[in-house]
């Protein structure tokens, strides 16, 4: 007990001082060794190290490049035209554009920050320069790039089955019914918030056009090509979850360079970079999450923490309504990969001592900690929209209230209807 109060006591203050994330866990893993157990601390960096020799882990800089260089490669921009082809043409068209050009993306890039910065950056100027409330236009990319962490392929599913020792090609199929269903919520309260303020349909496109959507269609053929590619691939046998990442990027070099013809030496150096800089932020926060969840493990703390919640209670709906409020919490503070690994050893567990399946528990957490994408004060993705859209962060927060409180509504749905979850992958089985 003594060395759990010193790991989260430190761990707390790190985060209430502001040290980053990746070098809060690790202090606080350094400071319970030192103080709490005759441990080498030297543990840590060891553990941190070791942790990124792992082949599932290879998927996430893979599926990063992959989403960067589509992104660049013209894919987005006919996604875009795709999407305003089919409900550009509804009250509020832009709004409802950009919804489905996310989830589109989503199936295509497995990240929220880059799902909001690739369609942001179009729809977020187009909606103001069409009279939309400024943090609505925001709001809108904001929170549908929460879908990108939902719909196949998806970073923290990857994450979360290497973690938790879970099929991640069963997660990825879990993941398709919840991420339609969250979609569709948005586009509704989206388009209900568009009629009461008023919202025109997109101009130049006032009525549905169905020839429009086939040449759409047509035209963004290659990239909707992407999530058949990468699910076809892994359930037909053909190749791993980590080699549908490195798949998916040789397709995106093809379909950039040779079809569409908009990736140069300079794109792809660019993109190159790009994913640089963001898998090493992200690795460097996996290493020190898993040092840390290791250290957890090795005390024995998830036991205890499951122990004290089975002695609460053994009834499976109340200890994932307990799960649910505690991960809304975290998800405000910590990142979503950080929060995977910490918590996935705690929770998993106990979830399973009651009878809750772990693909379907895999949503719960990641639809969860995806809601943390736009909620203050971490909110990746309203700092990514409110600098794409040259918005203040404020008029982004409060813009996206009406989309979190639908988004917490589909999680309790997904939370007590696992059947939701299940569907698909026990239809694969």
């Amino acid at each position: 007990m003594n060395i759990m109060l010193i790991l989260f006591g430190v761990l707390i203050v790190c985060f209430l001082i502001g040290v980053p994330i990746a070098i809060s866990l690790g202090v606080s893993a350094l400071v319970a060794i030192w103080f709490g157990t005759d441990l080498p601390i030297n543990l840590i960096a060891q553990k941190a190290f070791t942790s990124l020799d792992s082949f599932s882990l290879l998927a996430i800089p893979f599926f990063i490049l992959a989403g960067v260089l589509m992104g660049r490669g013209g894919i987005s921009r006919r996604l875009l035209d795709l999407a305003t082809a089919l409900v550009g043409w509804v009250t509020g068209g832009l709004s409802l554009v950009t919804i489905v050009a996310c989830m589109f993306f989503a199936a295509i890039a497995g990240s929220g920050p880059a799902t909001v910065a690739a369609i942001g950056s179009f729809m977020i100027p187009a909606m103001i320069a069409n009279k939309y409330h400024v943090g609505f236009s925001a709001a809108v990319p904001a929170a549908a790039g929460s879908i990108g962490v939902i719909l196949p392929p998806s970073i923290p599913f990857v994450v979360y089955g290497a973690v938790g020792s879970v099929s991640v090609g069963a997660m990825f199929l879990a993941g398709i019914l919840p991420g339609l269903l969250i979609g569709t919520a948005l586009l509704i309260t989206a388009y209900l918030i568009s009629k009461k303020r008023d919202y025109k349909p997109q101009e130049g496109a006032e009525k549905f056009v169905f020839k429009d959507v086939l040449k759409a269609t047509w035209e963004a053929k290659w990239a909707l090509l992407v999530p058949v590619i990468i699910l076809g691939g892994i359930y037909g046998g053909i190749f791993s979850p980590t080699e549908a990442a490195v798949t998916a990027v040789v397709y995106a070099v093809i379909v950039g360079v040779f079809i569409y013809k908009e990736l140069d030496w300079k794109a792809l150096y660019d993109a190159f970079m790009e994913t640089i800089i963001i898998n090493v932020t992200t690795m460097i926060i996996i290493s020190f999450s898993v040092s840390f969840a290791f250290f957890m493990t090795l005390e024995q703390i998830p036991n205890m923490i499951a122990e004290n919640l089975m002695a609460l209670t053994s009834n499976p709906i109340f200890i994932l309504t307990l799960i649910v409020i505690l991960l809304l919490i975290v998800g405000m503070f910590i990142d979503t990969i950080s929060a995977l690994i910490i918590l996935t050893p705690i929770l998993l567990p106990v979830v399973t001592s009651v009878g809750i399946d772990p693909v379907h528990f895999g949503v719960v957490l990641v639809v969860a900690l995806a809601i943390g994408f736009v909620t203050p004060p971490l909110g990746v993705n309203l700092f990514v929209a409110s600098s794409v859209g040259k918005v203040k962060f404020e008029q982004v927060a409060v813009g996206v209230l009406p989309f979190v409180a639908v988004m917490i509504l589909c999680l309790l749905i997904l939370a007590f209807v696992p059947a939701i979850s299940m569907f698909l992958p026990n239809l694969a089985e």
